[in-house]
């Protein structure tokens, strides 16, 4: 079968054809007799459509195959675009997500630059939308946009990612429909946390119930918040923050307790703006003690979380050519197509981590869409030796 020989292309690299075979095993996927396009090929073909956006499905399959017709020992065939729209529907979603959760894991080496604050890696989460193709089905399912002058022209699906943020390797993500809740989605991420870790969240996310529920982990938090959230003031700390009770009306009608957070309050402004344009930034942490990190230290890091946001970014726009509509016309090969593009920028990020690991570089500093060239360009041979720039 043609999966026998995709240990060549760089996608295996990253994504293990045997690791991938074990995935569709436990998902029920596997091929049932031989195909031209067998199960462990399409997953690989699912994550090249991220990495060819507005190419014919036909043209990303010889360039999927083209390492194989390099071995000269086969002579595959480029099937018809009906035949890859029922090997993408016998394939279903499950093991696309299945191969994220067990093979996106982040990098957590201390000796790439950007990833810790001391002894824990910087992680952020955040969340957006994507548009996808006008039918009915996808409509029905995950809905539109509307104002007082009608619906949006796309329909459009939700979505929240956990990134770290060195690497910009997103290692857990959840899809919804456009109207379901980012705070709820957000729970879907708290099994990727670990004590290890501070997770930073911009002040959408902040909200008792999530905040409960993140902290449990052990992992340690710093979130904005809005002004708007009542904190009342327990003791100032000599650093300048003070400790806080985090208690909202319905959570104390409810009997719940209090909770105790410190608070660091700054204004962001810059040299030419006038008094009125001065930002103020209110920041919430789990880290209690000013001695483990002071308020300086702190708001200095903030501005780490942006790196949730190009990430997204990254896989959005810059991966797909600003082709921000995904292909898929039935909910559930919108799923996998989604799965699909975390995967395909997952893939990119891991060799630009791996490549920077080598240099002992920031990742920063090497190239996304330089980088995503040369993985394109390398799937009839092994990775080439040298870093993106």
């Amino acid at each position: 079968m043609a999966s026998e020989h995709l240990g060549i292309g760089v996608l295996s690299l990253c994504f293990p054809v045997d690791r991938i075979k074990e995935i569709l095993i436990s998902c029920e996927k596997t091929d049932k007799r031989i195909r031209d396009l067998p199960a462990a090929m399409m997953v690989y073909y699912v994550i090249a459509l991220s990495l060819f956006p507005g190419v014919a499905y036909q043209s990303v399959l010889r360039w999927l195959i083209g390492g194989l017709q390099w071995l000269g020992n086969h002579p595959f065939r480029v099937a018809c675009r009906e035949s890859l729209s029922a090997a993408r529907e016998r394939l279903e979603s499950l093991p696309m997500q299945r191969l994220h959760e067990q093979m996106a894991l982040p990098m957590a080496d201390k000796t790439l630059k950007g990833s810790y604050f001391n002894d824990l890696l910087l992680v952020a989460f955040d969340g957006s939308t994507l548009a996808l193709q006008d039918t009915p089905n996808n409509s029905a399912t995950f809905g539109r946009a509307s104002n007082q002058k009608g619906e949006s022209a796309w329909p459009l699906a939700r979505f929240v990612a956990l990134a770290e943020c060195g690497t910009h390797l997103i290692f857990a993500a959840e899809l919804g429909g456009y109207k379901d809740s980012e705070i709820q989605l957000a729970k879907f991420l708290i099994p990727s946390l670990r004590p290890d870790m501070l997770c930073m969240a911009d002040r959408l996310f902040p909200s008792y119930g999530l905040w409960k529920c993140f902290a449990a982990t052990g992992t340690q938090l710093l979130w904005r918040t809005k002004i708007s959230i009542t904190l009342e003031k327990i003791i100032f700390l000599p650093d300048g923050s003070y400790l806080a009770e985090w208690l909202p009306e319905t959570e104390r009608k409810r009997g719940n307790k209090a909770l105790t957070v410190r608070v660091i309050k700054y204004q962001i402004k810059d040299s030419g703006a006038t008094e009125g344009n001065v930002e103020i930034y209110r920041l919430i942490t789990t880290i209690l003690d000013p001695k483990a990190a002071t308020a300086m230290e702190l708001a200095k890091l903030y501005p780490q979380r942006w790196e949730i946001e190009i990430a997204i970014k990254e896989g959005k726009s810059i991966l797909r050519k600003g082709t921000i509509t995904l292909c898929s016309k039935k909910p559930e090969l919108v799923r996998q197509e989604f799965w699909g593009m975390i995967l395909a920028h997952y893939l990119v990020r891991k060799m630009i981590a791996q490549a920077a690991l080598a240099k002992g570089i920031d990742p920063d500093q090497l190239s996304y869409e330089a980088s995503i060239e040369i993985i394109k360009s390398t799937q009839t041979g092994r990775v080439l030796n040298f870093s993106p720039s």
